[in-house]
């Protein structure tokens, strides 16, 4: 037997008894006359004390052998310590030993493996596996499993069915780019790992399995960022037999349940938000309502403003930061020079000051006289002692821009509290874009999604007009979950496919099974994919998905760990029919 006990269990009530504890080494302090011995694994830290007087004189040679991270065995008497650490949940203990075995040696790690440690994110990636013996990086895989059974218990106590679908399928070339898998049997020929399970979960719906749901690895071959990673997992569901309002009643309890048994937190109503309305108060489709500071549309008194700034923009708007008439020329000079970095791209930034005497000043002084900047200050609803900040230009350049210092300002004022939740659903979105480069209407979501029924006879005479049954959750200014009502109607999805600029055989090679399984009685249905790894990191308060994933790539999408991506041998290459000039 290893151990009789974990790291993490004993406390004064088991004074006096012997134990078998194992673990790793975190720190030694030897005294020479007495050595203490900090012994660590998942579960917490025990003291362990060796001492001229209790313990042999070959146990103390042993003791003062240990390195860090060496894997110990120990068996001794739990005793009172002296000295007690509040600190930990064994701080009122300690273990005399009177055995020590060392299970394994170690090298001196790279990094200190403590809570706060000296390691950078590359060397720490390089090794994960000792990264993960750190409190922080353990506690947050430990949370992900949380989470991850509640939604199970949840989906399965709703009666959804955990099915799963192939990862070896058709490559197809909307949405991002697929990552390519070639068959040695079918030369010439390639499967692509699925961006999601969209179709299978359609065709269960077809083969009347009613409730689905799959907890699965998804693979995209796109750019990263902070909350991006090549592969990432989905909470995958569908229903049939549904409305819209089906989909955001179910999903809104399961939200509700995870708040609530993970983090302790209540959740009332999911206030609605169209998508129109959200790209004009907030500048985006996935607002943080967390805290106000609201677009406000700025008109002038008469017919134009008398400053070309805002004569020749299609958009002047602002938002209102309570509180901040105080900023000094040097603070609003800094956010100035913050809005016009290349990531945000705009020319320049507008302040008016409401101060606390009443009085109004601005950076436009000489272009609105008093009057003017107060019926400014009256359609941004400013009081005293708020500053005003206002960008003008292209209204979609302008709303991000602005959505952009809206989320920088609220960082500076500690407006994005992480023990905050604002779960919102925003709905209504547009169901083609259309893109100038290829000349075509490409799905805002995906071909499958359904327009709303009092919209389709716009498809015809207007299609950049309808909108989608679609519907995306947002929680703290994060889009957690997406999804839609599906089209089960085979002439509705063709419609969709000509829209899209599919010619007949392009859709049939493509999406061939799908059409004909819609002549089979497909049932009304549809559904949402959540990204888990994005909901634990929020839900965790942070909202980089890095953390929570127990070996993430880089920024590159490397794995400096097993060194992957790699090349490989010649005869693999040969056997898939492949060859590289490398």
């Amino acid at each position: 037997m290893y151990r009789s006990h974990t790291n993490g269990e004993l406390r004064l009530e088991n004074v006096n008894q012997e134990v078998t504890l194992s673990g790793w080494v975190q720190k030694v302090r030897d005294k020479g006359f007495m050595i203490w011995v900090d012994l660590r694994d998942r579960y917490g830290i025990t003291q362990l004390i060796f001492d001229e007087e209790r313990s042999s004189k070959m146990l103390m040679q042993q003791a003062k052998m240990l390195g860090r991270e060496f894997v110990i065995q120990i068996k001794g008497n739990v005793i009172e310590r002296t000295s007690k650490n509040p600190n930990i949940s064994t701080g009122e203990i300690e273990i005399l030993v009177s055995e020590l075995t060392v299970l394994n040696e170690s090298k001196v790690p790279p990094f200190t493996i403590e809570d706060e440690t000296d390691g950078g994110d590359e060397l720490r990636m390089k090794y994960r596996y000792l990264d993960i013996r750190r409190n922080p990086v353990r506690e947050n895989l430990i949370f992900r499993s949380k989470v991850t059974m509640e939604v199970r218990n949840y989906l399965s106590n709703e009666g959804f069915i955990d099915v799963e679908t192939p990862y070896l399928i058709k490559s197809t070339p909307e949405g991002a780019r697929d990552f390519v898998v070639p068959s040695r049997m079918n030369e010439g020929q390639f499967y692509a790992l699925p961006q999601s399970p969209q179709t299978f979960k359609q065709l269960l719906m077809v083969g009347g399995m009613d409730k689905y749901f799959q907890i699965v690895k998804c693979f995209r071959d796109e750019d990263l960022r902070a909350d991006r990673q090549p592969e990432f997992t989905q909470i995958d569901c569908e229903m049939a037999f549904v409305e819209q309002e089906d989909i955001l009643n179910a999903f809104e309890g399961l939200t509700r349940h995870l708040l609530k048994e993970i983090k302790g937190v209540e959740i009332g109503d999911f206030p609605r938000m169209t998508y129109d309305e959200a790209m004009k108060i907030y500048g985006n489709d996935k607002p943080d309502i967390r805290f106000d500071m609201k677009f406000r549309h700025l008109t002038p008194k008469s017919g134009t403003y008398g400053f070309s700034v805002f004569d020749d923009a299609e958009l002047v708007v602002g938002i209102n930061v309570k509180g901040c008439a105080t900023y000094t020329r040097k603070q609003i000079d800094k956010l100035v020079d913050w809005v016009k970095r290349p990531q945000i791209g705009a020319t320049g930034l507008i302040w008016i000051k409401f101060n606390a005497d009443g009085t109004l000043s601005s950076s436009v002084n000489k272009f609105f006289d008093a009057d003017a900047l107060k019926y400014f200050a009256e359609q941004m609803k400013a009081a005293p002692g708020d500053l005003m900040l206002v960008m003008a230009g292209n209204t979609d350049k302008t709303r991000t821009q602005l959505s952009a210092l809206r989320m920088e300002m609220a960082e500076t004022l500690g407006l994005r509290k992480p023990d905050e939740f604002a779960p919102l659903w925003v709905v209504d979105f547009p169901l083609l874009e259309w893109d100038e480069e290829t000349g075509r209407y490409h799905a805002m979501h995906h071909p499958f999604t359904s327009p709303k029924p009092e919209d389709i006879s716009l498809l015809d005479s207007d299609p950049g007009k309808v909108r989608a049954n679609a519907y995306d959750m947002v929680l703290n200014g994060n889009e957690i979950g997406g999804g839609s009502i599906r089209i089960f109607d085979k002439k509705m999805q063709s419609r969709m496919f000509d829209l899209l600029g599919f010619t007949k055989e392009e859709a049939q090679n493509q999406f061939g099974f799908l059409m004909n399984a819609f002549e089979y009685g497909a049932p009304p249905h549809g559904g949402i994919a959540f990204g888990l790894d994005r909901l634990v990191a929020i839900m965790g308060g942070q909202e980089t998905i890095r953390d929570f994933i127990a070996f993430p790539k880089n920024n590159s999408g490397r794995d400096v760990m097993i060194d992957a991506p790699s090349n490989i041998d010649k005869m693999q290459l040969e056997e898939l029919n492949l060859k590289l000039d490398l």
